[in-house]
């Protein structure tokens, strides 16, 4: 499974595909303060950036992948 759910967070793993996106969505709505960890995703369909762009919610870690890492932080403005 990509998505791990936690209490407080939701762990990206491997590949993310669109079908993740409705389900990421809901566990966004449901936790207001759940944070995002993607530090083991491996790639990201754009359904899922889409989610996040809009949570607007706390990056924990960013993808190990430099290449993936630099992408998401451009169109998340993390570093800013």
């Amino acid at each position: 499974m990509p998505l791990m759910f936690k209490r407080d967070r939701v762990l990206f793993t491997g590949m993310v595909t669109g079908d993740d996106a409705e389900t990421l969505l809901a566990w966004l709505l449901r936790h207001p303060k759940g944070k995002i960890d993607l530090r083991a995703c491996t790639h990201l369909q754009p359904a899922n950036l889409q989610v996040l762009m809009a949570a607007k919610r706390p990056i924990l870690a960013m993808p190990e992948d430099q290449a993936l890492a630099d992408w998401l932080d451009s169109a998340l403005n993390v570093g800013k």
